[in-house]
């Protein structure tokens, strides 16, 4: 899954975006409202979080715009600890969540996590589809009782198919949601990480194919067919 983060301080900014990296998330950050908003409009995240103090654009600026634009990315403000005005503005301008500074990162991880689940109507953290389990919260994956040891991007990929379970996901979504670094239109990255992930999955020659493909559309993840 893809986070924004737009925070000023360097010294915050670093250890959280390898924080988020180190958990699967593929991250953009800045330290400025403008090019905050300017990412906003060139990539679909799924979850943004916005410190209120920010140069250029305030970080209430960038969410009033995300809204009045139509943008529903859940939104995690980060506010001072005596910012009691910031924060009930930013409720009210559509904000999902706030999070006081200084604060826990790990506490801000399951924050995210919980944000990114709700974009996709998913509250549990465990994602299931036939006998393959996803906990999120665990960070495991079990098929037919086996844990399986996937690599992180393996992870992200298998969390982003589940999260749209039953739906079509197009090559240039994965991308999206998946990869920090642009992919080049010619390459094959995301077909050779299905294909990975497909045999990661299968634990035995009799499992069922979970991850199918819909030719010139995209990958889907869904029950295998009785």
């Amino acid at each position: 899954m893809r986070v924004l983060f737009v925070e000023d301080s360097a010294a915050l900014r670093k250890p959280v975006v390898k924080a988020l990296q180190a958990s699967g998330f593929a991250v953009d950050s800045t330290g400025d409202g403008n090019e905050g908003w300017r990412l906003t409009r060139s990539h679909d995240y799924d979850v943004i979080i916005l410190d209120i103090m920010l140069p250029g654009l305030d970080g209430l600026e960038v969410l009033r715009r995300l809204r009045e634009a139509g943008n529903e990315t859940p939104v995690l403000f980060l506010t001072a600890k005596d910012a009691v005005e910031d924060r009930v503005a930013g409720l009210r301008l559509g904000a999902d969540d706030y999070l006081v500074k200084s604060f826990a990162v790990e506490e801000l991880l399951a924050r995210v996590e919980a944000l990114a689940r709700r974009r996709y109507a998913k509250r549990s953290p465990k994602l299931i589809v036939a006998d393959l389990e996803l906990d999120s919260a665990a960070k495991t994956v079990r098929r037919g009782g086996t844990e399986l040891k996937l690599a992180p991007q393996l992870y992200s990929l298998l969390e982003y198919l589940l999260l749209r379970k039953g739906q079509v996901v197009t090559r240039t979504q994965i991308e999206e949601h998946i990869y920090d670094a642009l992919v080049s239109p010619t390459s094959n990255v995301v077909d050779t990480a299905v294909c990975a992930l497909r045999r990661a999955i299968a634990v035995s020659d009799d499992s069922l194919p979970l991850i199918h493909t819909r030719r010139g559309l995209g990958y889907i993840i869904e029950e295998p067919a009785e």
